[in-house]
C-alpha cells in the first residue's frame, strides 16, 4: 500500500493530547500533524525522534500533516498509524496474498457483530465456517526483535477478545491477527504487565478456541505492504 503523496523527513518535538505532534521540517519550518494512534506510543515518541510525515491538500483536514512513521535510523521503521494495517490488510486479503486465509473468496470489512462492535473482516465462502478477523496493530518492543501488544490497556481490545469467544461458541471461525508495524521484529508475544485483564481474556479466547497470528510489514517512506508470518508466542 503506497502512501497517497510522498512523504517528508522531520525531527518530533513533542506528542501531546495524544492525536496531535508538533515537528520540524528540514528547511527548519515547525508544523502540528495529525497522530493517528491512540495508544502510549511507548519509546517512539521521544523529543528529536526521526519521524516522517504525510502532506495532504484536504480542505476539509484541519491539519495538513499525518505522522506516518518513526524511522529508527538503523535502517529499520515503525508505522505509527494505526488506520494502516486494516487498509493494508484488505488489499492483501482481496489479492490471496495469505496462504492461511486464501481460500475464502468473500471478505467483507466492518460487519456488524457481538454487542454494538464491528468486526474488522468477515471471510465467507461456500462450504467453509464463517471466519471472523479481528486486526490490532503492535508497535512496542522493549526487547530487541520482539513485538508485543497492547502498549496500553485496553477495555475496547479485551471486549473484542470475549465478542470473538462468542462467535466460536456459535459455531463459526474467529481469529485474532496481530499485524506488527516494525520491521526489527522476529517474534510477537503479550504485554501482560500493561494489561493483566487483556491478558486474562486473551487466554480464555484462546482456550475457547478463537485462532491467532501474527504477521509482520514491510515498511518504507514509500509504501507499508504485509510481509510473513511471524511466531506468536502467548506463554507468560
Amino acid at each position: 500500500m503506497r502512501f497517497q503523496t510522498p512523504l517528508l523527513p522531520a525531527v518530533l518535538i513533542r506528542r501531546y493530547k495524544r492525536f496531535l505532534a508538533d515537528a520540524r521540517l528540514e528547511d527548519g519550518t515547525e508544523i502540528t500533524a495529525h497522530c493517528a494512534n491512540p495508544g502510549s506510543m511507548m519509546g517512539l515518541a521521544d523529543p528529536g525522534s526521526r519521524i516522517w510525515l504525510e502532506p495532504n491538500d484536504d480542505p476539509k483536514k484541519k491539519l495538513k500533516y499525518g505522522w506516518r512513521l518513526v524511522d529508527h535510523e538503523n535502517g529499520h521503521f515503525t508505522g505509527v498509524d494505526t488506520s494502516v494495517p486494516n487498509r493494508a490488510l484488505k488489499a492483501a486479503l482481496m489479492a490471496h496474498q495469505l496462504p492461511e486465509l486464501a481460500a475464502y473468496p468473500m471478505v467483507r470489512s466492518e460487519v456488524k457483530y457481538g454487542e454494538n462492535s464491528r468486526i474488522d473482516f468477515l471471510l465467507t465462502g461456500d462450504d467453509l465456517p464463517d471466519l471472523y478477523v479481528e486486526v490490532k496493530s503492535v508497535t512496542l518492543s522493549r526487547s530487541p526483535g520482539l513485538a508485543e501488544f497492547p502498549d496500553s490497556v485496553t477495555a475496547r481490545g479485551t471486549k473484542h477478545l470475549g465478542e470473538l469467544q462468542q462467535m466460536v461458541t456459535a459455531g463459526h471461525r474467529a481469529m485474532m491477527l496481530y499485524l506488527v508495524q516494525r520491521t526489527d521484529a522476529q517474534t510477537v508475544t503479550l504485554a501482560r504487565d500493561i494489561d493483566p485483564t487483556y491478558a486474562a481474556a486473551f487466554a480464555a479466547a484462546r482456550a475457547a478456541g478463537v485462532e491467532v497470528m501474527a504477521y509482520g510489514c514491510q515498511i518504507t517512506p514509500d509504501a507499508i505492504d504485509i510481509g510473513t508470518r511471524l511466531p506468536f508466542h502467548d506463554a507468560p
